[in-house]
């Protein structure tokens, strides 16, 4: 069977759309493993621009793991593709991965061998977020139920209380009343706050960084001691959603952040594109790329596991709702939000696809204020 055939590397990019568009990292390689093309995933899994991969040896990148070795070694001999798995792979930054790493023969005007990769820890974290995300929502959904359960009989209490409050003659006994009153306001809100994420979307085009501006003022108006860096790609599309969602989204997620810091440390606010993602199960060529960074004690480990759960907070007083309602609004986005935390740093990622028939270019700004 004659090897698969690739446009030379010398001409242009679009000549690799084939390649450019596969979920999984490809490296071509020449008879000598020096890299001749990469496409976007092998760029993110490898952390490294094409132009930084073109043209140096492959074992820059990977290292020399003996399943990789052993790989190139079976297919130039029998000619035939093979595969090698768990194979633990070394970047160029220090960072160790396990991958499985398919080895094909190519006719590639000067590129010999494709090595595709495939992350085991991605599998592994795709899986877990799956699961993840249905335990989830099905206490979502028992608490949503619970809560149209409870906001009837709610209004009830706070009406006879008030009837009550009318025919009592002494202002202790009133106290009493109030006190019923309140209460059941404030679970009156809590459960308004519960069932908030179930309304329908509303969207627009929206410009990202206007909705962290707006975040931003809001936290320096709540905390005065808690400092806000931006580090924004203005070169962002627009993307479509609904920008009160997004607002409540991001300002509950930096709330959350400043309030673990005790209203006094640094956020910051980092905007980049990202290709070629899987979100959702669907693929997108471009999405937004969203940080919250905080350099706050990070979070409680009990609870790290399950901090996007109704109800769970680690803060004494907290509602437990607040990064519950942001991962709701984000997945009606399509989007996802993952965490990393240990003390000192905490990361919030959020993934949200942008509108496919806009580009962005490579300008970056960094701005402290």
């Amino acid at each position: 069977m004659p090897a698969p055939s690739f446009p030379d590397s010398t001409q242009a990019p679009s000549a690799f759309n084939g390649l450019d568009l596969l979920s999984s990292a490809v490296i071509l390689v020449d008879a000598r493993l020096q890299v001749r093309h990469a496409n976007p995933a092998a760029e993110n899994l490898f952390a490294a621009s094409l132009r930084q991969m073109v043209g140096r040896p492959l074992k820059q990148l990977v290292g020399e793991p003996a399943g990789i070795k052993a790989a190139l070694e079976n297919v130039l001999t029998n000619k035939w593709s093979y595969t090698s798995h768990n194979v633990t792979v070394t970047r160029p930054d220090g960072e160790v991965m396990s991958l499985d790493c398919t080895v094909t023969l190519v006719d590639a005007g000067g590129a010999q061998l494709l090595l595709e990769f495939r992350p085991l820890d991605q599998q592994l974290k795709t899986a877990r977020e799956e699961q993840e995300a249905l335990q989830q929502q099905a206490s979502r959904e028992l608490i949503r139920n619970l809560a149209h359960e409870i906001k009837n009989p709610l209004g009830g209490i706070r009406g006879s209380a008030q009837l009550l409050e009318r025919e009592l003659a002494n202002p202790q006994l009133k106290e009493y009343t109030q006190v019923i009153i309140k209460e059941a306001d404030r679970l009156q809100d809590l459960m308004h706050r519960l069932l908030s994420s179930h309304r329908v979307m509303q969207p627009a085009k929206v410009n990202i960084h206007e909705i962290l501006e707006r975040v931003r003022r809001l936290i320096h108006a709540e905390f005065t001691g808690v400092r806000v860096r931006r580090d924004y790609d203005t070169s962002l599309p627009d993307l479509t959603g609904d920008r009160e969602q997004l607002i409540q989204a991001i300002l509950n997620i930096a709330r959350n952040a400043a309030q673990a810091m005790a209203g006094q440390g640094e956020i910051v606010f980092r905007t980049r594109s990202a290709r070629q993602v899987t979100l959702a199960k669907r693929r997108y060529r471009l999405a937004l790329e969203l940080q919250v960074i905080d350099n706050g004690p990070g979070i409680p480990p009990e609870i790290r596991d399950k901090i996007f759960y109704p109800l769970v907070s680690g803060r004494d007083g907290g509602s437990g709702l607040g990064l519950t309602l942001a991962q709701s609004f984000v997945h009606q986005h399509q989007g996802t939000v993952d965490v990393e935390s240990r003390p000192g740093r905490t990361c919030f990622t959020l993934l949200i696809p942008l509108s496919k028939e806009e580009g962005a270019d490579n300008k970056m700004i960094e701005e402290k204020t």
